[in-house]
C-alpha cells in the first residue's frame, strides 16, 4: 500500500491511499496498526510528511563510494547520529536557510532511503529485522557542514537539526509492497541537474543490519525513522563545492517511492 498523510479541506490530518489528481481514498485505523480502506474519497489540500517520527536515527558514511569521496575509511560499525524531530519538513515546503549557515554558505543536500519502524524492536536479529518495518519513504538529510563539524563541537547533531532540515515523503510505501530495500535507485537533482545517482546495493550496512545493530539493548519505538545514509555526489565533496542557495529546488527520488521536492529560501 502507498500511504499518504495529508490535510483535508477542513485542515484535519488524514491518512489515505490511491492518491490521484489531489484525491485519496481515506484509510481507517492507525499507521502502526491495521489500516483499512473506507471507500470514501477525500480531496488532498496539502501533502504532509508521512510520519511524525518518535526518533530520527541517522547513519553516516553508509555507501562505499560516498566514504571514498570524503576520504574516510569504510567504517567497521554503523556511524549513528540523530536529528531533532522538529527538523521534519513536508514535501513542497521550503528548506529554510538560517543566516547562521550562510556566511559563507554551507548547507548541503543528502538523498536517502528512510525506514519507518512499525512495532517496538529490541535485540532483533538481522534475519528478522525487516519484519519490524512499517514502510519506506524518501528523505533529504540537509546538513550545515560547518555546524556539523567545528561549530557543533565535533558532534554532527547540531548541523543536522536546523528547522526544515529533514524533508520526508511524499508517501510511505508499506514493507509488503517494497520487499527488497537493497536494490533501489536513489538520486538527487539540484535545479534539474543530477548530483547523486546510486543504488542501495552500494550500502556498507544493509537495512536489516542497521535495524539489528540499532536495536541492541535499545528499543526502537514505533514511528522511529532511520535515515540509511547518502550516496556519493554531495555538495561539499565537489570541486568547487556546491551548496544550497535561495531560489534553488532540490529533488530526491527513491525508486518505488517517488519524488520528494523542496524549494530553498533564506529565513526572513
Amino acid at each position: 500500500m502507498r500511504i499518504v498523510r495529508f490535510l483535508d479541506d477542513q485542515d484535519q490530518i488524514r491518512y489515505g491511499c490511491n492518491l490521484e489528481n489531489d484525491t485519496a481514498k481515506l484509510l481507517e485505523g492507525g499507521l502502526f496498526g491495521d489500516f483499512t480502506e473506507s471507500g470514501v474519497s477525500c480531496r488532498v489540500k496539502k501533502i504532509l510528511a508521512p510520519v511524525e517520527p518518535s526518533a530520527l536515527l541517522c547513519i553516516g558514511l553508509n555507501y562505499h563510494h560516498h566514504a571514498r569521496e570524503t576520504g574516510y575509511e569504510v567504517p567497521k560499525y554503523p556511524i549513528l547520529f540523530m536529528k531533532n524531530p522538529a527538523a521534519v519538513n513536508h514535501p513542497g515546503d521550503p528548506i529554510v536557510l538560517h543566516p547562521a549557515c550562510m556566511k559563507p554558505p554551507e548547507v548541503d543536500y543528502e538523498a536517502e532511503l528512510a525506514v519507518v519502524i512499525g512495532r517496538a524492536a529490541k535485540d532483533v536479529p538481522a534475519s528478522e529485522a525487516l519484519n519490524y518495518v512499517a514502510g519506506y519513504t524518501a528523505a533529504n538529510d540537509v546538513s550545515a557542514r560547518r555546524w556539523q563539524g567545528k561549530r557543533g563541537g565535533g558532534q554532527w547533531n547540531r548541523g543536522k537539526s536546523f528547522d526544515t532540515f529533514c524533508p520526508l515523503g511524499p508517501e510511505l510505501v508499506t514493507a509488503d509492497e517494497l520487499r527488497n530495500p537493497q536494490n533501489l535507485r536513489v538520486s538527487c537533482a539540484l535545479n534539474g541537474r543530477v548530483m547523486q545517482d546510486a543504488n542501495t546495493s552500494d550500502m556498507i550496512f544493509p537495512v536489516a543490519d542497521l535495524i539489528a545493530h540499532l536495536s541492541i539493548g535499545t528499543t526502537l519505538m514505533p514511528g522511529s525513522v532511520i535515515l540509511t545514509g547518502t550516496p556519493s555526489g554531495v555538495g561539499f565533496a565537489r570541486t568547487p563545492p556546491v551548496y544550497l542557495m535561495p531560489g534553488d529546488t532540490i529533488e530526491v527520488t527513491v525508486e518505488g517511492i517517488g519524488v520528494l521536492s523542496n524549494p530553498v529560501e533564506l529565513q526572513k
